[in-house]
């Protein structure tokens, strides 16, 4: 097993991505291969670089990649404020996006003080 796959934060992470997935999937064709795409590759950042960040072998080095990781995640609330305000997204899809990306951006800013271990 991966150090990453015992994080409880990299789980969270892909379930994020697999809820942004499944609400990019409704958005109209004009938007499909722009916002829906950025939104997907934001969402999908996160859990990679959680990821990468585990198999650093320095502490610094793993708190760079929970940082991006976290950038990631603003990321993602960031697009999904737009499709929110453009009617891309309901607003329980909304705040699913928002709540989830939130509570993984307070477990990586914890995750950041945690020394790398084997």
């Amino acid at each position: 097993m991966f150090r990453f796959e015992r994080l409880k934060v990299w789980h969270k992470a892909v379930e994020l991505f697999d809820v942004v997935d499944k609400v990019a999937e409704g958005f109209p064709a004009r938007v499909q291969f722009s916002v829906a795409d950025q939104l997907r590759r934001a969402a999908l950042s996160v859990p990679s670089n959680i990821a990468e960040g585990s198999g650093r072998e320095t502490a610094k080095d793993s708190r760079h990649f929970y940082s991006m990781a976290k950038g990631s995640a603003f990321e993602v609330v960031s697009i999904a404020t737009v499709c929110d305000r453009r009617g891309l997204m309901t607003v329980e899809e909304y705040r699913d996006i928002y709540g989830r990306a939130e509570e993984i951006s307070k477990m990586l800013t914890g995750l950041k003080r945690v020394p790398v271990s084997a």
